[in-house]
């Protein structure tokens, strides 16, 4: 109710604005700055600014999803500090950077729950985890790994990476591993995995996409529907349609390990559904042009400007209508105005006295009128 209010009086203050500023008064100006600087200030203090999509929130769906389809020895498994390609990266180095990493990230937890709780004028560097304090044994290594997942051979004919070697995933597989009292790593987690670490099975069916992620994905391919360059598409419902389903089977196979930018990813894949459904469109419309000139129809503006120019009788009718052109400078053309007043016409003979040059017309295109 509060933010309803602001926002009529923020309308309010601007229309009032606009009026003294039309009405020329000696203090109209003056009248207009003040309320201007007030509904800016209204505007900031009490207007909430809309939240569209970040990486970060994207991020944290990503990982809700994906943990939906594993499985860990406890919840605090789930959460990884560092992502490694093998066990043999897990090394001094290694565990300084998940130290680090963790530091900050319970630094920032810390500072939104207390922001969350009401506290004002609150400082992260007040909340500052130190790295070192941190134990060796809290950490977890996320290690990106096929070695559970099943062999699978035939699946393609000619493999050539080793995930073709393996069963069909819905996002890289990986394992989770921590210290242990002894500095030994264990296996704490596996993707696409029910149950024990020991005696479970490898499943991809189990888990699913959280809702707030496909809410995402629902924006996404919303916002991007209405930029300039696809808004005007008759067909552009079925664009977002496309994408949608494109996102739905690609959305989980973003790898952390490579790169921290899922927003991009998903737009990527967003442009190259929209223009297979615009390539889609052409060739139909393409076909459609044809049959209607087969039945001496009247096809689409598109093809007939594109017939216009490309058509062999087009460039006969050129060489023939046309025949010679000619092009001449000004002196050449004031000659020519003289002639043509005294003698009626214009001959032949009489462009070797001026400086011309001859112009071939084959492939001329004329100008096209857009037809709106």
């Amino acid at each position: 109710m509060v933010a309803f209010l602001c926002k009529i009086l923020y309308t309010l203050t601007i229309f009032i604005g606009i009026i003294l500023g039309a009405l020329n008064s000696p203090y109209g100006a003056i009248q207009q700055t003040c309320l201007w600087s007030f509904s800016t200030t209204l505007k900031e203090r009490f207007m909430k600014r809309v939240k569209y999509l970040n990486n970060r929130d994207l991020l944290l769906q990503i990982h809700a999803s994906k943990n939906t389809y594993c499985s860990y020895v406890t919840k605090e498994d789930a959460q990884y500090d560092l992502i490694v390609p093998n066990l043999k990266k897990i090394n001094p180095s290694a565990v300084a950077q998940a130290r680090k990493a963790k530091a900050k990230r319970l630094t920032q937890e810390a500072w939104e729950e207390a922001k969350l709780a009401g506290m004002k004028k609150i400082k992260l560097a007040d909340y500052t985890v130190r790295p070192r304090k941190i134990d060796k044994t809290d950490l977890v290594f996320r290690v990106m790994t096929f070695d559970h997942v099943p062999m699978d051979d035939e699946r393609k004919k000619n493999p050539k990476t080793v995930a073709d070697h393996h069963s069909k995933v819905n996002f890289p597989p990986f394992q989770h591993y921590r210290f242990d009292a002894k500095g030994k790593l264990v296996c704490v987690g596996k993707s696409h995995w029910v149950g024990g670490m020991s005696n479970g099975y490898f499943s991809v069916e189990h888990g699913k996409m959280t809702n707030q992620l496909a809410m995402m994905y629902m924006k996404l391919c919303e916002r991007y529907g209405t930029r300039a360059n696809w808004r005007g598409y008759t067909y552009n419902d079925e664009m977002q349609s496309q994408a949608l389903m494109q996102l739905s089977q690609i959305g989980l196979q973003f790898d952390e390990s490579k790169s921290d930018n899922p927003f991009a990813y998903y737009t990527a894949a967003i442009t190259n559904s929209f223009t297979r459904i615009l390539n889609i469109e052409k060739k139909n419309q393409s076909i459609r042009d044809d049959l209607l000139e087969l039945n001496n129809m009247m096809p689409s503006f598109t093809r007939q400007n594109e017939n216009t120019t490309s058509t062999t009788s087009y460039k006969k009718r050129m060489k023939s209508e046309q025949g010679e052109v000619r092009t001449v400078n000004k002196t050449g053309i004031a000659k020519l105005n003289k002639k043509l007043k005294k003698t009626g016409k214009i001959e032949a003979e009489d462009f070797e006295d001026v400086n011309y040059k001859k112009v071939d017309m084959t492939n001329h295109k004329p100008i096209v009128k857009k037809r709106w």
